[in-house]
């Protein structure tokens, strides 16, 4: 019956019919809804079963149970904070009722300018901010006010994503360079005490705590010199403040299981940027740099979902097979770098994942020529 409507509807949106101003529009949500059935009649085609909209859609998918837990861990620290008790219902609704507002910002302004970029070049809709528009608020404190997560999108989307050509054609991840707008730019909204716990009520769900109210992340605690008074078992769960999608250790290892089944993200990629932060973290335990062990590195602030989720963004990442591994290993070790000797930076993986980006094409392009360079001394 869609189909019907969306083939009847079709010709108002054609060149010459009433509503061709909007033809990209009509276009994306039609592709999105359904693989288009248009081929190419000329040149060199690689023919896949799974096309860019349905990648973005299971990235999407395995980022549910991030984005779940990361609700429900909202509505428990508030309560925790307030020394109140609350079904595990009440918790996951408040901590829903907190997060969807930005969800909505996030997507309404980010897809608000595809919509108006695409229809200005005449050119279709891209898929790129379906994940974008998700990942953004995940690896945003509560805290973040709506406006300046606002302004933060419309950054990253014009000058991270539009202006280098749009989807396929960025250098930095988005989601990541929105963050680090906001880190560098309204400081007090990113880091300090008082923006990890939600502090009002909402729809009368939750608790109202006292202005200025602080609570530390486990690395707040580390930057200080100071070992963490989370335990390792609440670390791994989730139960912990932080950016609200990066807590639960066991939520993004679902996400990490349905990206590797599914083939989109490379294990070489994930491994090695595990593999080069225990490294490293294990280095500066053994020289008395750092008061936790390499284990809990891994498993506290945005380490794992970044390693999971962002470094093996295929846009921004290494290409080439063995380019992924320096890549990766070359972003868990700068991440642990970063943590251990710039206290002003307790979160390391932003900055490290960004420099990634930044030296991906390098990589990819020594490798390249070394593989070269082989195969000519071999002929």
């Amino acid at each position: 019956m869609i189909k019907k409507y969306i083939d009847k509807i079709r010709p108002n949106f054609e060149p010459d019919g009433k509503l061709h101003a909007f033809r990209s529009v009509f276009d994306g949500f039609e592709t999105f809804l359904y693989v288009p059935n248009t081929t190419a009649r000329t040149g060199a085609s690689i023919h896949d079963a799974i096309d860019s909209k349905r990648i973005m859609s299971m990235v999407v998918i395995a980022l549910i149970p991030a984005l779940l837990f990361g609700m429900y861990n909202v509505g428990y620290q508030n309560y925790a904070a307030a020394g109140a008790t609350g079904t595990f219902v009440e918790m996951f609704a408040y901590g829903a009722l907190a997060v969807l507002p930005s969800i909505l910002v996030s997507y309404i302004v980010g897809l608000g300018i595809e919509f108006a970029w695409a229809q200005w070049k005449g050119e279709e809709i891209q898929e790129g901010y379906l994940v974008s528009g998700i990942i953004i608020p995940l690896v945003l404190p509560i805290g973040c006010p709506l406006w300046v997560i606002a302004v933060a999108v419309a950054f990253a989307v014009i000058f991270g994503k539009e202006i280098f050509g749009g989807t396929g054609m960025n250098i930095f991840n988005v989601a990541l360079l929105a963050r680090a707008f906001l880190f560098f730019s309204y400081p007090t909204k990113m880091s300090g005490d008082t923006v990890w716990v939600s502090t009002n009520s909402i729809l009368g769900l939750g608790n109202d705590l006292p202005d200025g109210f602080t609570m530390a992340t486990p690395l707040g605690e580390m930057a200080q010199g100071t070992v963490p008074s989370a335990s390792l078992t609440d670390s791994i769960m989730g139960l912990i403040p932080g950016s609200v999608g990066e807590t639960s250790v066991i939520a993004i290892a679902i996400g990490a299981a349905i990206l590797l089944w599914t083939g989109i993200a490379s294990w070489k990629t994930m491994l090695s940027v595990f593999i080069g932060g225990g490294v490293m973290a294990a280095i500066f335990k053994a020289t008395g740099q750092t008061p936790v062990e390499w284990y809990e590195h891994i498993v506290l602030g945005g380490f794992c979902f970044g390693a999971v989720f962002m470094a093996t963004d295929p846009v921004t990442s290494a290409r080439t097979e063995t380019g992924k591994y320096i890549y990766g290993v070359m972003i868990g070790a700068l991440a642990v770098i970063i943590r251990v000797m710039n206290p002003g930076f307790p979160e390391g993986m932003m900055l490290a994942i960004l420099f990634g980006n930044m030296m991906a094409p390098t990589i990819d392009y020594f490798v390249v020529q070394r593989n070269i360079s082989r195969r000519l001394k071999r002929g």
